[in-house]
């Protein structure tokens, strides 16, 4: 099994010239040039990742969902009972979960990943629990180090695995009552940005108590005083499991030269994460969606990424990573489908 150190190393620069010859080749398709925008510049991205081949062309596509549980639950942060983690959890595998819906409708599979619910071994999930549930930020780190190395590679490994097998798109997910709290600490700590800009409701809570929970927040980064130069020492200080297994995913893809598509505001977190330890993973990176939680801008902001969709969401679970692999597969289409003007003896004015 290779080590953290070489899989990173491992991690390719994209193809300039795959890309070069992608443009050329849309600029020359049977529509004015640039004349589908963001679509054509997606196709560009997908052209040069080595794992594609270079032809934008996905087929079998995998969402992997992280869920675990947050010791920082029982400071208050999080309206919902820490039990509907493992409820919702195992509502996944009857798939009558919203990303379960979305995703086949996209025609991705699911892969749920219990990696610290804060219950016994739920049947059909696929096992890599740490421990029931982390630490509580808000008062130690929510992991050892020993902990989270071992969890990285764990998942960047499965995602490999499933690379090896065939699935060419990723997504991730997330599943953890109180989660956006820990993701909000990471999300401050990498951004540089003060608590109170970056926490949100998350799932409904009262506007009320967003005060008490930017002081969690706060309190969690003084108590553990992550260093904001390791991504990995942020995860395992005031992150989760649910948190790192996502980090692993975004690593194991891009180890691939595959893409990744983020979710919402959680993997927003998990990206920032995975792109300090590894800087060259950003080209591997699909934003999906603007996450309706308050520090999604600030992050995005910071990984440099403009998201495809912006349709008011704050479910998680992977769903908007479902809801835009239908742009990578537009994407892919216009590239491979559409005729060209050479072919319909089109001559296009030159422009200056």
């Amino acid at each position: 099994m290779q080590t953290l150190t070489t899989l990173l190393a491992s991690i390719p620069a994209p193809d300039d010239v795959a890309m070069a010859n992608a443009q050329l080749h849309l600029d020359g398709l049977l529509k004015p040039v640039g004349s589908l925008g963001r679509l054509e510049s997606l196709a560009v991205q997908l052209a040069g990742m080595p794992g594609l081949k270079g032809a934008p062309e996905v087929g079998e596509k995998a969402i992997v969902v992280l869920c675990a549980d947050h010791g920082v639950w029982h400071e208050g942060v999080a309206v919902s009972p820490r039990v509907v983690t493992a409820i919702q959890a195992a509502n996944m595998t009857r798939a009558t979960t919203g990303v379960c819906v979305l995703a086949a409708q996209a025609g991705a599979k699911v892969h749920v990943l219990d990696v610290g619910i804060d219950a016994d071994p739920i049947a059909g999930l696929i096992n890599m629990k740490v421990a029931r549930g982390s630490g509580n930020i808000a008062a130690g780190p929510a992991m050892s180090a020993e902990q989270a190395q071992e969890l990285l590679l764990e998942t960047v490994h499965f995602t490999r695995e499933l690379a090896s097998k065939g699935v060419k798109l990723f997504g991730v997910g997330e599943l953890g009552m109180a989660n956006t709290t820990p993701a909000a600490a990471i999300v401050s700590v990498l951004t540089g940005e003060a608590p109170e800009l970056v926490v949100g409701i998350g799932a409904n809570l009262p506007e009320n108590l967003l005060g008490h929970k930017a002081q969690v927040v706060r309190k969690a980064i003084a108590v553990n005083q992550p260093d904001a130069a390791d991504g990995l020492d942020v995860l395992a200080k005031v992150g989760g499991y649910d948190l790192l297994g996502m980090t692993g995913v975004i690593l194991g893809a891009a180890s691939c030269g595959l893409p990744v598509v983020l979710d919402g505001f959680l993997s927003y977190a998990s990206a920032l994460a995975a792109c300090r330890i590894a800087p060259q993973v950003k080209p591997y990176l699909i934003p999906s969606h603007l996450s309706a939680e308050k520090g999604a801008r600030i992050a995005l902001d910071h990984l440099g990424l403009a998201p495809y969709l912006n349709m008011g969401m704050r479910l998680g679970e992977g769903s908007g990573a479902a809801l835009a692999m239908h742009l990578v597969d537009a994407a892919c289409a216009i590239y491979n489908n559409m005729g060209t003007l050479a072919g319909s003896n089109i001559v296009l004015p030159e422009t200056k």
